[in-house]
This record gives C-alpha cells, structure tokens and sequence, in this order.
C-alpha cells in the first residue's frame, strides 16, 4: 500500500489525512498537539473565504470544500448549513458570491442588517463545531486504519525523513519548521457567550474592524480581532470590550448575552497560501498558510493534494 505521513492535526492536516485515505492511501499522523490544544478548536468555523490569497485559488478550494461539508451535513456530528448574513461593501468585488451553488444565496431583508449596514447578502454556508466535528474527523481517520503519534518536527531535515512522502500541514508552525518570514499570526480574540435568538452574520468590510455572531447548537461566537503580526496570545479586557461594543453596535439586541468563555487564539496568515512542494526537499509538500479560512478551504486544499498525489503515484 502506498504510504505517506501527514504532520499537523488541526482542521488542514485532518482533512488531508482523510482525503488521502479516500485515494488509498496509508496515512501516519503525527502531530505536537491535538483537538482542544489545536488552534482550529478555538475558532468559530463557518464557512468564509476570509484573509485567503491567491483569491482564484482559494475560491476554488472554498467551492470544493462547500460541496464536501453539503455531502457530509446531516451525517457528520457538528457539521450543519445554516443562514449567514455578510454585509457587503457596495463598491467591492465580493469574489465569494460568484462560487456560491445556485438558490443558496439571496439578498438580505432590511431587518436583516446590522446598523448602518447599506447592503448584505444571506448565503446558506456550512457551519462546523469544532468541540464535536475535530474529534468526528479524528475517529474517521482512525477507522480508516490510520496511525497517530504524538511528535514535534524539530526543522525540515527532520521533516524530510520521516516517510517517503510527507505533507507539512503545520499551520503557524510552519513559520519556525521552514524559516518562513512571509507567515505571520494573525491574531484573533473572541468570546463565547449563551445562545441567541439572532441570525449568524459576519461585517468584514472595514480593515482592523472584523465583526461577527455565529450561532451553534448550545452557544454563540461573537467577535473579534484580526491584528496581523501580533503573537499575544493572552485576553485583553480592551478586546472584549471592542467586541462587546461593536456587537450592540450591530443593533440586534438591547443587552449583551452572558460570557462563558474568553479565547485568543493565532491564524497562521501568508500573502498566499503555501500548497507546493518543497524546492530542496522534494519529497514534502507544504500546505499551510491558510489565514482565517482554514474550515474555508481545508476540504477543497485536501481534495485537491490528494487527486494530484493519486495521480503522481499512479500515472495512467
């Protein structure tokens, strides 16, 4: 059978694994830190091209992964589509609209609008739940005959040796494992507070000024920050009050709902996404560099390494 090591367990190096199972292949595993202690535990993982490039490509693994999260919705534990409200700048290119399926996006309704808010979009998206979907995906590679091993990769020597192919999905990580000045954290603070009764929207138009509600099955993500180079990975009362203040800004609601939970965490964001194989060694792939899109376009990156890896593998 043919075998490859897949190194990184977050929402990209999961789908992989699993992608590449699907093509046959026998996946090892191998990882620093799993589920909670991931950074993809921490996010709030609707379906968004947000912080992507090069835009082409990402809106083309953003559509592939659409279709694999419509297939596996209603059989994949923490997996739903649901209505998601995106204000929009009247003057932008808004990319995103073009590769939505047809009747799963309509203009939104004046009730639908956040303050001051001249134009949305409600599009029917994927929404994951980490807590539930990262440990269903886990399992799925495990049944699959998939090997885990707890392992930090010291620098891409290392790297290169571990398997005859290896894939880097090592997110931020990457930017010490492969001396990569063009990655950077974007870091992002949210709060995760008791369900709402109010629809799922996101306003990205504003630079440094990211706002958004998403409702999940027992709780709400309301956020947050996209401070580009920042490493502080501690809570900031100034951020919880900007988020609190922009949300009722957003003019849904008269109070702000109760906090459970202060998260920080840090988007590994490049000018482009890295999906290539390493010039010096040529036997690992780098795919990482995802930004704020990583359950964006995990799927469709996934889906795409793994047909191009069939192929390399087995020329017809």
């Amino acid at each position: 059978m043919k075998e490859i090591t897949v190194v990184g367990a977050g929402i990209v190096g999961l789908t992989t694994a699993i992608a590449l199972q699907e093509k046959g292949f026998k996946v090892q595993l191998l990882a620093a830190q799993f589920l909670e202690k991931t950074l993809s535990h921490k996010v709030g993982a609707i379906w968004f091209p947000f912080e992507v490039h090069p835009l082409e490509k990402a809106m083309n693994w953003g559509r592939l992964a659409y279709k694999r999260y419509q297939l596996d919705a209603g059989k994949a534990p923490g997996l739903s589509m649901i209505p998601f409200t995106v204000v929009c700048d009247p003057k932008g290119e808004n990319a995103w609209m073009k590769h939505m399926p047809e009747n799963s996006l309509r203009k939104a309704k004046k009730e639908e609008l956040p303050n001051n808010a001249e134009l949305a979009y409600v599009a029917t998206v994927p929404l994951t739940e980490p807590p539930i979907y990262l440990p269903h995906l886990l399992q799925t590679f495990q049944r699959n005959g998939g090997e885990l091993k707890e392992w930090l990769v010291g620098d891409l020597n290392e790297l290169a040796l571990l398997n005859k192919w290896v894939i880097n999905c090592t997110g931020l990580g990457a930017k010490e494992l492969c001396k990569d000045e063009e990655l950077l954290p974007m870091r992002g603070q949210i709060l995760r507070t008791e369900k709402l009764d109010i629809q799922s929207c996101v306003n990205s138009t504003q630079p440094g000024a990211l706002s958004y509600i998403i409702q999940r099955s027992t709780d709400c993500i309301i956020g947050g920050t996209d401070y580009l180079n920042d490493w502080n990975q501690s809570v900031e009362l100034s951020d919880t009050e900007l988020i609190t203040n922009r949300f009722m800004a957003m003019g849904f609601s008269d109070a702000f709902p109760s906090v459970l939970e202060e998260v920080v965490g840090l988007r590994p964001r490049r000018k482009e996404v890295r999906f290539e194989f390493d010039r010096e060694f040529t036997n690992v792939f780098h795919n990482y560099g995802h930004g704020g899109a990583g359950f964006t376009v995990a799927w469709g990156c996934a889906l795409e390494l793994a047909q191009e890896f069939g192929k390399r593998l087995n020329p017809s």
